[in-house]
């Protein structure tokens, strides 16, 4: 688990960087605070980017990319 000044963090994985790329657009637009972040080597060594977030804001991104982007998979850091 990664804690960065006492703060716990999720990340979303996508299949691909048009994913996230999308999903950064929808959070914007509906003022969903997120980071657009390198996928951590130790979640998976492939290139790519990822959406970090805060446990707080979880609902609000899962409905806010639900049935608009596809993703894997949301994990703790």
């Amino acid at each position: 688990m990664t804690v960065i000044n006492d703060v716990e963090y999720y990340v979303v994985l996508f299949n691909s960087v048009s994913y996230a790329l999308k999903s950064e657009k929808i959070l914007k637009k509906e003022n969903i605070p997120f980071k657009l972040i390198p996928v951590p080597k130790s979640i998976s060594s492939d290139c790519g980017v990822c959406i970090r977030f805060t446990p707080e804001n979880r609902g609000a991104l899962i409905n806010a990319l639900e049935g608009k982007v596809e993703y894997n998979e949301i994990r703790r850091l």
